[in-house]
């Protein structure tokens, strides 16, 4: 499990909501692994279809919220606001994490682990909504995983939110760079970086205790070295079923050239760019500090037309 993006952002230092009310969704277990927890939310009469979510990176859980910082619920803000569209959605918590906890260590945890579970959630999705098939939609790290989960059976095609397009490495590189605070630490840090990206493991002694114990905690470093290896352009490329890449143009932690990255890997997919999303969905100003405070803000609003985009795109009505 890797940490949160934002430990690497920060080392140092209307229309999204509904009026009409929600329909109540339910708890559910994964049927092939039932130690995997979900929200299924499900619209008043059939859905027109069914969507499953894959959390960003580090401790993030099924509302798309973590312990070290981030209020703003950003994935169930978007699930509410697609029920209303008639779009059924599957939230999950990641393995071993909050309702996955039974699930296993998640610092254990593997590309290979999230593939399968990916497969039985769209299986539990399909069966539990009565759907052919399940669109895959990934959040920031979560695309990743969507991206390797395009070309299965029942997978109708993906989404990806915020999804780095560029190697993982340099989008930390960049993360690491834009925060001024991070000056004294920087050397280091991408030293370490190097180190993992060759497939090398790194010792933290002599580590500022942020990086240490976050970034390169060598709990994670296993996983880290196979996040690293990932290639976004490449597995787009590879994409033979729709793709909708949903990019925000206010995002200071995956900025907007990784959208183009995508788009040139896959001249195909279609693409909306929301100028003043942030990363967590809600319109924010372009200002770093002052956009990151929002991440606290629960009552934000979804950003205008993301969900009606793709709700439209997921019902056929690109």
């Amino acid at each position: 499990m890797m940490p949160s993006l934002l430990i690497a952002a920060a080392v140092l230092a209307a229309q999204g909501v509904p009026s009409a009310p929600v329909p109540t969704g339910n708890v559910i277990r994964s049927e092939a692994n039932g130690a995997l927890e979900g929200y299924l939310l499900t619209p008043a009469g059939k859905a027109k279809a069914t969507m499953l979510l894959i959390p960003g990176s580090g401790p993030t859980d099924r509302d798309g919220n973590n312990p070290i910082g981030v209020k703003a619920a950003p994935y169930r803000k978007l699930a509410e606001a697609l029920v209303t569209r008639g779009v059924a959605t599957l939230r999950i918590d990641k393995r071993g994490m909050f309702g996955s906890a039974g699930a296993g260590n998640p610092n254990e945890a593997t590309f290979a682990d999230y593939d399968g579970d990916v497969r039985a959630w769209v299986d539990t999705a399909r069966r539990r909504t009565g759907q052919k098939c399940v669109w895959v939609a990934g959040h920031s790290e979560g695309g990743l995983v969507a991206l390797r989960a395009a070309a299965e059976p029942n997978v109708c095609g993906i989404v990806l939110i915020a999804t780095p397009g560029e190697r993982m490495g340099d989008t930390i590189r960049k993360q690491l760079r834009a925060n001024p605070a991070n000056a004294p630490i920087l050397a280091s840090a991408e030293k370490a970086l190097g180190e993992l990206e060759a497939g090398r493991k790194v010792s933290v002694t002599g580590l500022h205790p942020v990086l240490a114990q976050g970034l390169f905690n060598p709990a994670v470093q296993g996983f880290m070295i196979e996040l690293l290896a990932q290639d976004p352009a490449k597995l787009a490329a590879g994409v033979k079923r729709p793709m909708l890449i949903v990019q925000g143009g206010h995002d200071v932690q995956v900025d907007t050239a990784n959208g183009e990255v995508f788009r040139k890997a896959a001249p195909k997919a279609a693409y909306v760019l929301f100028p003043a999303m942030s990363h967590v969905l809600s319109d924010a100003p372009a200002d770093r500090s002052q956009n990151l405070a929002t991440y606290a803000e629960a009552d934000r609003p979804l950003t205008p037309g993301l969900a009606e985009r793709i709700a439209a795109f997921v019902t056929g009505k690109k």
